[in-house]
């Protein structure tokens, strides 16, 4: 009697099983429906796109193979463009991280005024950013504000737009300064977090404010410094809007990101099947550094 009564426990709780699986894939039926008209159609469709040979117009699309991919592993363009985008992706990561988590760990003391401080670093995030690289190009221009005020002091300022290194490098901490807002709201978040118990420990252990942050803060915000480099990264390679309105790629390729190549061969010079092509190698580098990025989060965390 008691094993028939296990028994029917058993099939009870498999049939419940069954039930709950069954409700649980009808839920999700319209986000796999979403999913799949408004991402897998439109990655599918690329992928066809990037094997013919298309200019945005004509109702035909020859098929063309392997030969964008072939065409893009011998252009040095493409080869420049890459090695621009990964210096500048490394450059924001790791500038994002710094800057976020030291003015969130200023913006955590007791100041007065707190509020308008973080009001204040918030602001460029909700800017138009083709306004903020409009107001950064005329102000690195060689007659622009910042080389008049190196000028007051006696320091005779570069032209930042027309030398490739130090374009790029004002690129660079525009994007960073573009996001510092977000980054800091991002670290403030987790600061908050923290347990207390810990700080107030190793106060009565007499170690100082730096030694708390170096040695319990750091550590403890490993998982928002991941998130913060892996979403610099992933902007960075699809970074498009500010590179165009500020230095437009150059000069002579200098700020040539991915997404700025895709878009002149493809909205430029009218090659739709060679800038899809770009795109799709940009998507998997993309997902090989998030991948990395993750394998590197599961190693440290063992």
């Amino acid at each position: 009697m008691e094993k028939q009564n296990v028994l029917a426990r058993r099939v009870q709780r498999n049939a419940s099983a069954k039930e709950q699986a069954r409700t649980a894939y009808l839920m999700l039926i319209p986000a796999l429906i979403i999913l799949g008209i408004f991402v897998l159609y439109p990655i599918v469709s690329a992928g066809y796109l990037s094997l013919t040979s298309w200019d945005g117009f004509n109702p035909e699309k020859p098929f063309v193979g392997l030969s964008n991919y072939i065409r893009l592993a011998e252009d040095k363009e493409f080869w420049n463009s890459l090695l621009v985008t990964v210096i500048y992706a490394f450059g924001v990561s790791v500038l994002s991280v710094i800057s976020g988590l030291f003015f969130a760990l200023l913006l955590d003391a007791p100041l007065r005024g707190r509020g308008i401080y973080r009001t204040i670093y918030f602001l460029p995030v909700v800017t138009s950013s083709v306004a903020i690289a409009i107001v950064w190009k005329y102000m690195l221009d060689y007659s622009g504000l910042i080389n008049t005020w190196l000028g007051k002091i006696g320091i005779a300022g570069p032209d930042w737009l027309q030398n490739r290194w130090l374009a790029l490098l004002a690129l660079t901490l525009l994007t960073v300064w573009k996001n510092l807002g977000f980054n800091i709201v991002l670290y403030l978040t987790a600061l908050q977090s923290l347990p207390k118990a810990v700080f107030e420990a190793s106060e009565i252990d007499g170690a100082n404010k730096l030694k708390q942050v170096r040695f319990i803060v750091v550590p403890l915000l490993r998982p928002m410094t991941f998130f913060v480099i892996v979403q610099a990264l992933i902007n960075s390679f699809q970074a498009f809007d500010l590179v165009y309105v500020f230095t437009e790629g150059g000069p002579r390729g200098g700020t040539d990101v991915l997404g700025m190549m895709m878009y002149r061969q493809a909205f430029r010079l009218g090659d739709f099947g060679y800038g899809t092509a770009i795109s799709l190698v940009t998507l998997v580098l993309v997902l090989l550094v998030t991948l990395v990025q993750w394998k590197l989060k599961g190693s440290d965390e063992k």
